[in-house]
């Protein structure tokens, strides 16, 4: 089944195609706690290492940690995972999207919101046939 996955699809891990480019190419640089594995190897356009991340099941940017974030975006370079990186007390860990879930952000007056909308203040008319 993961041969299967690999080819039809790129949103669960990796393709055979990043696959074979990891394995001719990459590097391994390290892992996160999410079980991401990070890679560096070859040059990019401008000159620099190219550097990917192979994700642990769904492909999820928002689930690299800022340090590697930094790493990722070339705003360092030394890994997470060759020194002692401690986050930023600003910086969030990852939360998953919420969209489609009953935990969904839901603004006071929205129809998928419990409770009552907020009565109009009077500064709008509607407006009515025949006025």
């Amino acid at each position: 089944m993961s041969l299967l996955t690999q080819i039809f699809t790129w949103w669960n891990g990796q393709t055979i195609g990043t696959r074979f480019h990891t394995w001719r190419f990459g590097t391994k640089v390290g892992q996160d706690e999410f079980g991401n594995v990070y890679f560096q190897g070859g040059k990019d356009s401008e000159g620099r290492t190219r550097r990917w991340v192979i994700y642990n099941g769904y492909a999820d940017a928002s689930a690299i940690p800022a340090g590697w974030h930094g790493w990722m975006h070339h705003r360092t370079d030394v890994s997470p995972a060759d020194e002692d990186y401690k986050p930023r007390e600003w910086q969030k860990t990852h939360r998953a999207n919420p969209t489609g879930t009953s935990e969904a952000y839901r603004p006071p007056g929205s129809l998928a919101a419990t409770g009552e909308r907020p009565r109009v203040t009077g500064d709008y008319d509607a407006w009515t046939p025949g006025n």
